[in-house]
């Protein structure tokens, strides 16, 4: 099977970590990407758990204060219905 060559970018500083931890286990980082890519084949998925930094969204105003609206409206359509 041929190799093709794949471009990534990167910030520079994430490239240097990553090339630190890679280089401490013995990999390079083309075969760190490349066991994250056989391995998202594999499972059919993203190897690892994706999600959003909920303490960043909580910490948002303008999200609690959306968030306060729609519990109040939803407070007062359950009594209407309860009637």
């Amino acid at each position: 099977m041929a190799n093709v060559n794949v471009t990534i970018r990167m910030d520079e500083k994430l490239k240097e970590q990553a090339d630190e931890l890679f280089n401490d286990l013995g990999f390079t980082m083309s075969a760190a990407i490349n066991m994250f890519a056989k391995q998202a084949v594999r499972e059919q998925r993203i190897p690892f758990e994706i999600r959003r930094n909920v303490d960043r969204i909580a910490n948002d105003e303008n999200v609690f204060n959306i968030s306060e609206k729609l519990i109040d409206k939803n407070c007062k359509a359950y009594k209407e219905l309860a009637k």
